[in-house]
């Protein structure tokens, strides 16, 4: 009989929400205790774990050092050797072995407790060698493998990443992390585009497509024209934007007489707008929404502060 790849999928499926069903159960003040102790810490959390529990720790250090909480891994065996070098009394410790009894997390574990470097202890055993020795336990569910033959690291490893995750939001949420400092550690890539502000992206100062409520339409063409930017702001004599003129707009008004005409009389009134704290990904679903390609950003008082392209969202690989 062929065998059915579909139910094996939704039975590891099943067997790791089941771990992590148990792990939901088994939190406890441990974790508050182990939160405090990352949250206040003058130094950084140091990660460690053999193995498949070195691999998920390094992606714990990892979202615990892009959220926030400073944090890298150090390799147990390569802490015997050197990198114990690494570790001052103003960390903290997260040693993690599923069954707690990793041999090669002996000399970090001894470096804390003569240093008084508090040790957190991510272990199933709460009576393994980790377990014992940790200063918080933050208990992984005992509840085996979604591997049918009980040895590959599967449920114990999701439940270990999702713990770590825990911790991550959890330190977040406490700090008030925010979008900004998301932004300010991911400056590369998608990520770092859509994260980026309309400020980041606009055009201003002399790059501004803008003239006064008073100008004609010759005036207007020939500063829309030179922008290329697709529309031109219209402006009273305090910096107020009272409308924009958009290549649209032009279709609209296209006559033989246009030239005699004011701005304020082929402008829309009250244009879209947006702040210049606004996230870029934002301003690009704003702009989407409204079938528009130009947004003014403007300050408090409505004055321009510059001027967002949807192609310059394009350009900078954000929309």
């Amino acid at each position: 009989m062929p065998h059915n790849d579909i139910a094996s999928a939704n039975q590891t499926i099943d067997k790791e929400i089941d771990a992590l069903n148990i792990m939901r159960k088994t939190l406890d003040e441990n974790l508050v205790k182990a939160l405090d102790v990352m949250q206040n810490i003058k130094g950084r959390v140091i990660v460690t774990g053999m193995g498949k529990s070195g691999h998920i720790g390094s992606k714990i250090a990892a979202t615990l050092a892009s959220t926030g909480t400073p944090s890298f891994f150090v390799h147990p065996a390569e802490a015997s050797h050197g990198d114990l070098g690494m570790l001052t009394e103003d960390d903290c410790v997260l040693a993690i072995s599923n069954g707690g009894e990793s041999k090669e997390l002996s000399d970090i574990i001894v470096y804390c407790k003569r240093y008084g470097i508090p040790l957190i202890a991510m272990t199933k055993n709460p009576e393994s060698s980790l377990g014992k020795a940790g200063d918080y336990l933050l208990r992984l569910p005992d509840c085996g493998e979604a591997c049918p033959l009980g040895l590959a690291p599967t449920s114990s490893t999701t439940a270990t990443l999702v713990l770590g995750d825990i911790l991550a939001i959890a330190l977040l949420e406490r700090k008030g992390f925010s979008k900004t400092d998301y932004k300010q550690r991911h400056p590369g890539g998608k990520l770092g585009a859509f994260l980026r502000k309309a400020s980041d992206l606009m055009h201003s100062g002399e790059e501004m497509p803008l003239v006064s409520d008073s100008a004609g339409m010759q005036e207007t063409l020939l500063e829309m024209t030179s922008k290329m930017l697709g529309c031109v702001g219209i402006v009273d004599k305090d910096n107020h934007l009272k409308g924009i003129i958009t290549d649209g707009d032009l279709r609209r008004f296209i006559s033989c007489d246009i030239l005699t005409k004011k701005a304020t009389d082929v402008m829309t009134p009250n244009p879209k707008t947006t702040k210049p704290d606004t996230l870029v990904a934002e301003a690009i679903n704003f702009m989407n929404t409204k079938k528009i390609t130009a947004l003014f950003v403007v300050d408090d008082e409505n004055r321009p502060l510059g001027l967002l392209h949807m192609h310059d969202c394009l350009h900078a690989g954000v929309a």
